[in-house]
Parts: structure tokens; sequence; C-alpha cells
């Protein structure tokens, strides 16, 4: 994810849909986009809630972020572009609270603003019949699996980490997956339009068959 294949067309897109104007990141975390941005020329600011993310991004930009949930937070003043970027709307493990930020992103934004949002599509499909979870990637040192509870609508990434020995180190990450139509909904319940939606910051086109979207929402 912090790769310049994969950082440069989001910054890419994120500077052509600010188009001048000052930007909002939720969830900033330490920087990985919010940076380069910055280094662009845009206005950026951020929301963040893990305290020792935020001291990893002062420690590297002077960009203003206020501390706390991107679904509550206030930043000072108006933008034209709020962003979410890597599937972060489904930390938010509620469907209210899914909502709340998109009305939150509709209260920073001007007239006409535009709120995007990178999320993955959920793979039920690929699950063996029967069963909860799957290998969504297997590497050298690294295997990732993710185990879904379809009732409600949760699933939990689980990353194992590994080198030559007989020990792993595992870490959790617990979502809860959104549908695109369900996402458009939510949209509309805070007062946006829908759009564009394609499958990655390039522009390629969304199908049945993509892992992943970049929606464009824009305040009516």
């Amino acid at each position: 994810m912090f790769a310049p294949e994969v950082v440069e067309p989001t910054v890419d897109r994120l500077a052509e849909l600010a188009a001048g104007g000052r930007v909002l990141e939720f969830a900033i975390g330490t920087g990985r986009v919010a940076v380069p941005l910055a280094e662009r020329g845009v206005s950026v600011t951020g929301i963040e809630l893990s305290e020792p993310m935020l001291a990893r991004l002062r420690a590297k930009a002077a960009i203003p972020v206020v501390a706390g949930d991107m679904a509550t937070a206030t930043a000072p003043g108006r933008f034209s572009l709020v962003y979410l970027v890597y599937n972060t709307i489904s930390n938010l493990l509620t469907q209210d609270e899914q909502v709340e930020c998109f009305r939150n992103a509709a209260r920073h934004l001007d007239p006409g603003g535009r709120f995007v949002i990178e999320l993955g599509v959920p793979e039920l499909r690929r699950l063996p019949p029967g069963q909860d979870g799957l290998v969504f990637r297997a590497d050298s040192g690294y295997l990732g699996v993710d185990t879904y509870d379809t009732v409600r609508q949760h699933l939990v990434s689980h990353h194992f980490t590994f080198g030559s020995g007989r020990q792993a180190r595992l870490s959790r990450c617990p979502q809860r997956y959104i549908w695109p139509a369900e996402l458009d909904l939510m949209g509309r319940l805070a007062g946006f339009e829908p759009e564009s939606r394609h499958a990655d910051w390039t522009g390629g086109e969304f199908t049945k068959e993509s892992r992943s979207h970049v929606s464009v929402y824009r305040l009516r």
C-alpha cells in the first residue's frame, strides 16, 4: 500500500478532484496519502483517532489534524473534498456509524463538494459452501485470512507474519463490510448523489469481477 505505483495514482486522482480547493482526509493515519498530496500544493487537513499514528504523522509533516472519530469529529472550515482510503469506513462496525460518517462528510463540504471512498467488494462468492473463511493472500512470510459473519455483515481480517522459525505473529482487523448499493443509499441519506464509480484510482471500469472500487459522491 506504500508502493509508488499505488500511492501516485491515488494522489493524482485526489488532486484532480480537489480542483484547487481544501481537502479533508478522514482517518488520515500516518499520512501515507496526505503527505504526498500536500507536497503537490494541496491544502490538506485530517481527522485521526489513533494517537500513535498522529505522533508519526506530526513527525513527518506540519499537516493540521483533529484528534477524534471520523463519524463525529469536526475540523475547522469548509472543504471542496473529503476522502477515505483503503477500506477505512469499514472500521466503523455498525451501519448507523457508517451513515454518520457520510453525514459528517456532508457537514464539512461546500455546496457541490465531493466525498470519495475507496472500498473493497465483499468476496462472499469465493466462500466454500458451508465455510466462513477464505485465504485472500499467501506470500512468503505472510498469510491473510478473512472470516465472515454474514448475519451481522462483519468480517475479520487475520494477518499472519512469520520467518524461518516456528513462531508467527498474528494481528486482526474487524470490519463491517458494505455492498456498493448499500453505500449509495448511505450517501443519499446524507444528501449526496453518486457521481462515479471505478475499479481503481486510475479509472478502470468497475465490473462484477472487481474486487474494490473508488466511489465519488457529490453533495446536493
